[in-house]
């Protein structure tokens, strides 16, 4: 599958005179966690803070191929996603997960067939209080990410599309 997503790079290449906001390169502050170093899908966003209620009920819902946008806040107190979570993501057709916070369970996550990008571990869970929002637009590290858009990630960096490139 992978041989089907365009390069990050090449993206760049055929887009750097893009003006109009309609791509958009994610800041370099990501680490890959799951099995999958290349993916791309439209967006699903979930918005929340230290509780991944919300992130719980995507990724056990049909992925459909399309990628989960986790607007965390970037905090590095609680991981939002884990072993468990991260299998679900896989079983149930998610092409990856970006999450602008923390992950768990590294050695749990490196199996799961599904590309997974976070800032960085952290082992403490969240509490689970049913908070968020799910489908609105987010800012990933000051990007504006919309349900609909198009994610490409791979071993160099992540961009958004409007469009499917």
């Amino acid at each position: 599958m992978s041989h089907e997503i365009p390069a990050t790079c090449d993206l760049c290449d055929a887009h750097k005179g893009d003006t109009s906001g309609a791509f958009r390169v994610l800041p370099p502050v990501w680490r890959h966690f799951g099995a999958r170093r290349r993916f791309a899908g439209p967006v699903s966003t979930v918005k929340c803070f230290e509780d991944n209620s919300l992130v719980k009920a995507a990724v056990e819902s049909p992925g459909e191929g399309r990628v989960l946008v986790v607007d965390g806040s970037g905090s590095l107190r609680r991981a939002l996603i884990g072993g468990n979570l991260g299998a679900a993501a896989a079983h149930n057709g998610w092409a990856g997960v970006v999450v602008d916070g923390c992950v768990r369970d590294v050695a749990e996550l490196a199996v799961c067939e599904v590309g997974i990008c976070a800032l960085a571990p952290v082992p403490l869970p969240t509490e689970r209080r049913g908070e968020g929002q799910r489908d609105v637009a987010v800012q990933v590290q000051g990007v504006w990410v919309r349900p609909g858009d198009w994610l490409y990630a791979d071993e160099d960096g992540i961009v958004v599309s409007a469009a499917k490139l």
